[in-house]
C-alpha cells in the first residue's frame, strides 16, 4: 500500500470546491448488454473505463468523470439494474449478479476494462475483479468498503434503509440522507443537486436488492485474491464509510495506492472532481501503460 495522506487538498480549513456541472454523456446500449440496462458513454477511443455508482445514486454521479476521461478513454457509466432509467430486475439480485451484469457490459465493449466504483459500486467492482479477473485491468475505489456484512449492526442498518424508502418515498428519503453524503460545509447548490439526483435514482425493489447485497457481503477475506492494480481514494470528511473502511481496502489489496482528499465527504468525486479526476487519470496512465505490466 502506498499512502498519500491529505493529498490533492485545498488550503487547510477551506471549504469544498463548487465546480461547474460537466456536460452529460449520451445514453447508449449494445445488443450484448444486459436487457433493460441504461448506460451513458463518453469518448470514442482508448481503453474502456466502466463506472459503477453508489447505492443512492445513478450514472449522473459520474458526469464530471465522463467529461474528464473522454479525450483518452472510452468511459461508460451505468444505472444499475433497478436504478434510474434502467429496468427493474425480475427478482432479487446478489452481489455476484451485479458483478456478472458489469462483466457483460465489459464483454460487449471488447473484453477488458478499468473499473471505477464509488461506495457500493466499489464493492461490486471488487467482486467483479475476484469473479472475472481477466476482465479487470485495474480498479479505482472511491469511498468504498468491504461491505456492510462486516458487523451485524452495519448489516441491520443497511437492510433498514429499504424500509425507510418504502415508508417515506424517494423525495423525503433523499432529503434526509443526501446531505450527509457531503462535507458539512458543502455548497448548498451541490447538496440540492445530490438530493434531487438521489430522489430520481432510487426506488423499490431495486434499492432493497442493492441494500441486501451490501448487508450480505464481507469481502475482507477475498481482497488478497484481487490481482488488478488499485487506487483507493476517499474524502477525509466522509461520514458514511469513513477513511477507516478505505484503509481496510488499501491494506488488503496488494500494492494499492491510497489517497485521502482533504475537505471532502463521501461523494468525493462530485464534491472535489478536479483533484479526484487528476488522481484517476494519473492511475489510468500508469495502469494502461504496457511498460508497467509485470514481466512473466
Amino acid at each position: 500500500m502506498t499512502a498519500h495522506p491529505a493529498a490533492a487538498g485545498r488550503t487547510p480549513g477551506a471549504g469544498p470546491a463548487a465546480d461547474p456541472p460537466a456536460v452529460s454523456a449520451a445514453p447508449v446500449t449494445r445488443a450484448a448488454d444486459p436487457p433493460g440496462l441504461h448506460l451513458r458513454e463518453a469518448g470514442e477511443r482508448g481503453p474502456l473505463v466502466l463506472c459503477l455508482h453508489g447505492i443512492g445514486s445513478s450514472s449522473a454521479a459520474f458526469a464530471h468523470q465522463l467529461d474528464a476521461l473522454r479525450g483518452e478513454f472510452r468511459a461508460v457509466a451505468w444505472d444499475a439494474p433497478g436504478y434510474g432509467s434502467s429496468a427493474d430486475p425480475p427478482g432479487p439480485l446478489t452481489l455476484d449478479d451485479y458483478a456478472d451484469a458489469a462483466a457483460a457490459v465489459i464483454r460487449a465493449r471488447g473484453g477488458t476494462a478499468h473499473v471505477l466504483g464509488a461506495s457500493w459500486g466499489g464493492v461490486i467492482a471488487l467482486r467483479l475483479a475476484v469473479r472475472h479477473p481477466r476482465l479487470v485491468t485495474s480498479l479505482m475505489l472511491l469511498g468504498s468498503t468491504p461491505g456492510s456484512g462486516t458487523a451485524p449492526g452495519k448489516a441491520a442498518a443497511m437492510r433498514a434503509r429499504a424500509d425507510e424508502l418504502a415508508a417515506s418515498g424517494p423525495d423525503a428519503f433523499a432529503a434526509a440522507r443526501a446531505p450527509r453524503l457531503l462535507a458539512e460545509d458543502a455548497p448548498p447548490e451541490l447538496a440540492e443537486h445530490v438530493t434531487r439526483s438521489m430522489a430520481d435514482a432510487v426506488r423499490l425493489p431495486g434499492y432493497r436488492y442493492a441494500a441486501e447485497s451490501m448487508a450480505a457481503t464481507d469481502l475482507r477475506g477475498a481482497l488478497h485474491r484481487v490481482t488488478a492494480p488499485a487506487l483507493v481514494l476517499c474524502g477525509d470528511r466522509d461520514r458514511i464509510t469513513g477513511p477507516e473502511a478505505s484503509q481496510v481496502l488499501a491494506g488488503g489489496l496488494a500494492g494499492a495506492a491510497y489517497v485521502i482528499v482533504r475537505n471532502a465527504g463521501h461523494l468525493v468525486h462530485q464534491e472535489r472532481p478536479g483533484p479526484v479526476d487528476a488522481w484517476l487519470l494519473s492511475h489510468l496512465h500508469i495502469a494502461a501503460d504496457p511498460s508497467t505490466e509485470p514481466k512473466g
